[in-house]
């Protein structure tokens, strides 16, 4: 680690720094006072070493001020649903990093196979040649891929990275510029992922210009409709973000200029709201129609989270470029996109690449997390605490207990629920929301997270409807979730008592 000069070590610099010049001068008569400056030095301890050091507070005042963070812990160790921090204040984990440790934090499989490979060979430039640790990752890859079509891969860093490489693969493939998205997508923070998230305008406000050549169209999500609720028929919600795609195609973007649709099949930061079949089935239609390419972002949804490696699978609709991010290697960077070899080889060699793209370690580390999910069953756990907090949540809800009437909506799949909040700044049709619009105080999820941190749980809000979002590690056990599910319907009743 690095740190600053505390006050006392830039004063010996002077000395020090005449020591170092008067050294090319005469060795023998500088070399005491050298030695005293660098014994004053060594005694000096860096900041972590200090009794009344907080980490937290030095943190703040040298980490960009730009990262959003839901609480001041400074997390120092993590095993299976718990993290622990400097302070040994133990936090039953209900975010998984935000989907990225679905086997839990520290599994020690996956654990043992980064290290062996550190031991080994650590980074392996894929502008220079193989990869052995990733040749060994992609043949247990591949096969896992929902669709024998996505037989070619390149693996990059980040979840944003593989993004942009989907849409320079998208536009360099079909020769067209345009790209369509989703209303309520998330796909990254960089310039170019800033110009396709439509979750939040927080991450392109004030960075413009962005990415040109970026449409947005109408997702399958009731709150996104005017007047609809819960309750609206998913044939009424398809057909009419259906029809939203054809005028966009007609008033916006011409197919001819259009190279790909890209969504999250699940959106994420846009409210945990799963894709019905019929819109997927429907929108590859349309791209079939079009010669336009279909990309499907499981950054978030993918690697098992939904009760199927990758959510689309729900659908039998083919990708003709899957992303894959988070879940993929446990915590170490890891990304890529998958698509037909035919497509891949579209682009120029020497057009891809990156200096830690597909790094050897996390390459190991994702081998072993694939290995693991057939060796411990994961997915039958994913389906056995999917159905135990589903229950839960519907039972909260149909309570006609305070708590339980302030929840409009539960819904997702596997371990990536939503749980909805009315909000009538956005949804003034809603019959839930028009019954308490008089007396609506602000969004409830932000409240109910801090609750939740309050009582040693860590749990996060998204989206601008005032959602909550459960992301457990899929290896979490009955007990730690009926333990999460207590704090949480003890966090609402706190909420719902000061309304």
């Amino acid at each position: 680690m690095i740190y600053r000069m505390s006050s006392s070590m830039r004063a010996l610099a002077p000395a020090v720094s005449r020591a170092v010049g008067a050294s090319t001068r005469s060795v023998s008569s500088t070399a005491p006072t050298f030695s005293a400056a660098a014994a004053a030095l060594q005694q000096q301890q860096p900041p972590s070493a200090s009794l009344e050091f907080d980490a937290a507070a030095f943190g703040e005042q040298h980490i960009a001020r730009g990262i959003g963070r839901l609480t001041k812990h400074v997390f120092e160790e993590g095993q299976g649903t718990f993290v622990t921090t400097d302070k040994g204040v133990r936090l039953l984990d209900m975010t998984s990093g935000i989907g990225v440790v679905n086997l839990g934090h520290c599994h020690p499989k996956v654990s043992a196979a980064a290290a062996a490979q550190c031991s080994k060979l650590t980074h392996a430039q894929i502008n220079i040649g193989y990869s052995a640790a990733q040749i060994a990752l992609l043949q247990e890859l591949i096969p896992i891929l929902p669709h024998p079509s996505l037989d070619s891969v390149f693996l990059w860093n980040s979840g944003a990275e593989a993004v942009e490489a989907a849409v320079k693969l998208a536009r360099a493939a079909t020769k067209k510029p345009n790209i369509i998205v989703m209303q309520g997508s998330y796909h990254g923070r960089t310039n170019a992922t800033a110009s396709l998230t439509r979750s939040k305008t927080i991450y392109g406000e004030g960075h413009g210009p962005l990415m040109s050549g970026v449409f947005a169209t109408a997702f399958p999500y009731y709150s996104q409709f005017g007047g609809t609720t819960p309750e609206t028929s998913t044939e009424e919600l398809v057909n009419q973000s259906l029809l939203q795609l054809k005028l966009t195609l007609q008033q916006q973007t011409s197919p001819s200029d259009t190279a790909a649709i890209l969504l999250e099949p699940v959106l994420g930061e846009g409210g945990y709201v799963p894709a019905p079949p019929a819109f997927l089935q429907g929108l590859r239609k349309i791209c079939d129609e079009h010669n336009i390419l279909l990309i499907i972002d499981e950054v978030q949804s993918g690697m098992g989270r939904t009760g199927q490696m990758f959510f689309i699978e729900e659908s039998g609709v083919r990708p003709d470029v899957l992303i894959f991010a988070k879940g993929i290697a446990n915590g170490f960077p890891l990304s890529g996109i998958a698509g037909s070899k035919k497509l891949m080889d579209l682009q120029k060699p020497g057009s891809m690449g990156g200096t830690y793209a597909g790094n050897a370690v996390s390459c190991a580390a994702a081998k072993a997390v694939i290995e693991t999910f057939r060796e411990e069953k994961i997915l039958d756990n994913v389906a056995a605490r999917s159905k135990q907090l589903f229950g839960f949540l519907n039972e909260l809800k149909a309570s006609g207990t305070k708590a339980g009437s302030l929840i409009e909506d539960v819904r997702g799949r596997g371990l990536m629920v939503g749980v909805q909040f009315p909000n009538p700044q956005l949804q003034a049709g809603s019959a839930n929301t028009a019954a308490r619009e008089a007396n609506w105080q602000g969004q409830l999820a932000p409240k109910v997270v801090q609750e939740c941190v309050n009582r040693n749980m860590l749990l996060l809000s998204t989206s601008v409807f005032d959602v909550l979002r459960f992301i457990p590690p899929l290896t979490i056990s009955e007990e730690e979730l009926s333990q999460a599910c207590s704090i949480f319907k003890e966090s609402l009743e706190a909420v719902a008592k000061d309304l």
